[in-house]
């Protein structure tokens, strides 16, 4: 009896603080005066056609390869915002591996340094590359994860192979196992599936391992 309450206090010692810190650091709310100045002229340029009310300040807790938990946070649509709080939810409960997840304002709203740099991030108003139409990005209706590990990967059309971001070339063979790898039928392909969001892993004519979108 006595080492059956032990186990019951160690049970409550080690994971009711969690569930408390869940609740108060996985949440969704519009944008702050001080976030949305901080966007102005990178991820929300002039011009940008997206209104503010449109747009979510994402903050979430996430652990990377090593068990060290972070937090984080990004600006996605509201339209699949609490989506995202309930997806990075389960990953972090799951300890599913995500090294980092800040804004894309950070790197200047440029989406090859965020790339470089493994991030994971949702809303920058830009068009798709090579084109003038606008991104799923451009909308926040999209998440690009650990982007280094799951690069974009197109046949140029001379044969030789395009990879996005430069130093994600390595990890472009997906035959090889490898940290922060998204694989078809993992807990974070399941998940956005089931919120449904589409992998451009599963597209034809390219491949976008860190891309999912609605």
């Amino acid at each position: 009896m006595l080492l059956m309450r032990h186990l019951i206090y160690l049970f409550f010692l080690l994971f009711v603080p969690s569930v408390v810190m869940q609740a108060q650091d996985f949440t969704s709310v519009p944008l702050s005066d001080s976030l949305f100045a901080r966007m102005q002229g990178r991820s929300y340029p002039e011009g940008c056609r997206v209104p503010r009310s449109d747009l979510r300040h994402v903050k979430v807790l996430h652990v990377d390869a090593q068990g060290v938990v972070h937090k984080g946070e990004l600006v996605c649509n509201k339209a699949i915002a609490q989506d995202l709080v309930d997806i990075f939810r389960q990953l972090y409960l799951a300890r599913y591996p995500i090294e980092k997840i800040r804004l894309i304002d950070d790197y200047e709203a440029d989406d090859e340094q965020s790339m470089r740099d493994n991030n994971t991030s949702s809303f920058c108003y830009r068009t798709v590359s090579g084109t003038k139409k606008l991104s799923k990005h451009a909308l926040g209706l999209a998440v690009d994860i650990n982007t280094r590990y799951n690069p974009w990967v197109r046949k140029a059309s001379d044969g030789h192979q395009l990879v996005s971001p430069d130093n994600g070339r390595p990890y472009a063979d997906r035959r090889k196992p490898y940290l922060y790898k998204i694989v078809k039928g993992d807990l974070l392909y399941r998940l956005f599936i089931q919120h449904g969001f589409r992998w451009g892993g599963n597209w034809r004519t390219m491949k976008d391992y860190q891309h999912f979108e609605k």
